[in-house]
């Protein structure tokens, strides 16, 4: 895997660990939604300030994005879309 896959890996497996969407997570991070999105679909590149910024609206540990997964690991699910209720 290289390294931008790894990181996208990591980015969306946090993310929807700690159920955050990714308009929610952008705006924590002070970045724009739709760059967000091309990280996580592989299309960007996140420089270290991008990786401090989201790593602390993440609350982890920049080594957090560079963990590789157990061999034959399915790819973090998506969360369901739409807008939850209130919001």
């Amino acid at each position: 895997m290289n390294g931008r896959a790894l990181f996208a890996w990591n980015l969306r497996r946090i993310r929807v660990s700690k159920g955050l969407s990714q308009e929610k997570l952008a705006a924590d991070a002070g970045v724009d939604r739709a760059y967000f999105a091309k990280l996580e679909r592989q299309t960007a590149n996140a420089g270290i300030d991008m990786l401090d910024k989201l790593a602390s609206a993440l609350s982890v540990e920049i080594s957090e994005f560079f963990v590789m997964p157990p061999e034959g690991a399915v790819p973090p699910p998506t969360l369901k879309g739409g807008r939850k209720k209130g919001s």
